[in-house]
């Protein structure tokens, strides 16, 4: 790809109007490679590093981006040897995409695929802090201690676990509804903490990675992030 003009690639990357994105750079806001950027500048968007008020503004064509609820019973693979359903089938034809961590087969909810690997790395590792929420159907009551315990942490096998946050929302047939966010993604590990003390899950949804919400995706569903979206990654991730 070529240069363009510097409004015109910040309008392409959803950073608003022509007009608007001109603001951006009359108010100096905007850099490209470092240097404060002025109208009339151009940009390669496949080479060149641009940034509005620090943030690197992701402008890479061939970089993708996208969100997928995964179904229940889905294998978080882009193959599988003995042929169990994983995620490909969900996919556009052809795309080289990657998942950004894992879900187990059991659990449903928000996955993220890319190609860019710098992106997924930090998703992924528990130094960015990118935070991962889950709503849990657990069985039985769960009061203050129960709670409690899962704050202050819980030794398992792989090392100490603990919820950043957590709370009850609803109960129902004996069984509670639980929000939890985790800092980290080990295999399992919502699971394996809830059953250590004493709360086996029935069902587990992710419903939040970082700023990227699950909303109202129904199974199976996939669509592109939007520009804003990628941004907000991109910030979460420190990058």
């Amino acid at each position: 790809m070529s240069e363009e003009r510097i409004q015109k690639v910040l309008a392409r990357a959803g950073l608003g109007s022509r007009r608007a994105s001109e603001d951006l750079i009359r108010e100096g806001r905007v850099r490209v490679n470092g240097r404060v950027a002025t109208l009339g500048d151009r940009a390669d968007p496949a080479r060149d590093r641009v940034e509005v008020d620090g943030s690197l503004v992701p402008l890479d064509p061939t970089l993708r981006y996208m969100a997928l609820n995964k179904p229940a019973g889905v294998l978080t693979t882009m193959g599988d040897p003995v042929g169990r359903e994983d995620v490909t089938r969900f996919l556009p034809e052809g795309s080289r995409l990657f998942p950004v961590g894992r879900l187990d087969r059991d659990t449903e909810g928000l996955l993220l695929l890319t190609n860019d690997g710098e992106l997924g790395n930090r998703i992924t590792h528990p130094r960015y802090g990118v935070e991962k929420e889950y709503l849990a159907e657990v069985e039985g009551p769960v009061g203050p201690r129960e709670l409690t315990a899962l704050r202050r942490g819980v030794l398992l096998e792989d090392g100490v676990a603990r919820a950043l946050g957590v709370r009850a929302v609803g109960r129902s047939r004996g069984r509670t509804a639980l929000r939890v966010v985790m800092g980290e993604g080990r295999k399992r590990e919502v699971r394996r903490l809830l059953a250590a003390i004493g709360l086996p899950v029935h069902r587990l949804v992710r419903i939040r990675v970082g700023p990227i919400r699950l909303g109202r995706m129904r199974p199976g569903e996939v669509r592109d992030l939007t520009p804003r979206e990628v941004r907000d990654l991109f910030r979460a991730t420190g990058r």
